[in-house]
């Protein structure tokens, strides 16, 4: 296995790049290496999910200084670990079962909730974007602005969005082509797809939609 070493220099660092490279593989690794359920939730969580068994533990973390409080949030699994709490009658996240709300705002309710600490803390989110409008996205950035200024928060988040990896006090780690290396949030491919497409959509749909890129219409005679 090849060795590779990364340096968590600021608060809020993204893993970015297409399907497939790792992001979530690496982030699910340092989650259970952490202490945190591969289902996802806070240490206390026990959810069960199926996963890597082995990069976890070619990993060795170094924390300066130890975290103890935190949350792993899995994009496919946070409707299990409402479902948790709201069984266990947890109410440290508002006046409402979590399922009872949108996933939007049980997400944000959430993470607003776990940020009332006066404890360090690492959250470690995987797409956190897939529960939120592009409006509470930009919310979201609110979020990470107020985890960022704490100065007791440790962020590691893995993101499609084109929205969320705008935060300017971050570090962009893509991995993609094979290797991890640092990017600007304007050079990642997020950012370019979307604002050539929202330049110029009707170019772009011509060109998704023509009929002729797989052999022509049929036509009925």
């Amino acid at each position: 296995m090849p060795r590779f070493r990364i340096d968590f220099t600021l608060p809020i660092t993204f893993f970015v790049g297409e399907n497939g490279t790792g992001k979530s593989t690496l982030l699910e690794a340092i989650a259970v290496q952490s202490g945190f359920s591969r289902g996802g939730g806070a240490r206390d969580h026990r959810i069960a999910a199926a996963g890597d068994d082995t990069l976890h533990q070619a990993l060795c973390l170094g924390w300066k200084p130890k975290v103890g409080q935190g949350v792993f949030s899995r994009a496919e699994s946070f409707f299990n670990l409402a479902s948790h709490l709201d069984q266990v009658g947890s109410r440290r996240y508002g006046d409402r079962d979590l399922n009872a709300m949108s996933h939007g705002k049980a997400f944000l309710g959430f993470f607003q909730h776990r940020f009332e600490t006066a404890e360090r803390a690492i959250f470690l989110l995987d797409e956190p974007e897939a529960a939120l409008s592009p409006s509470r996205q930009m919310a979201f950035l609110t979020l990470l602005h107020r985890w960022h200024r704490s100065g007791q928060v440790q962020a590691i988040i893995v993101s499609h969005s084109s929205v969320i990896p705008a935060y300017p006090n971050a570090t962009i780690l893509s991995l993609d082509h094979g290797e991890m290396h640092e990017i600007a949030y304007q050079a990642t491919e997020h950012y370019r797809t979307y604002r050539a497409f929202l330049a110029e959509p009707e170019r772009y749909l011509r060109h998704l939609l023509d009929d002729t890129a797989d052999g022509g219409a049929t036509q009925a005679t």
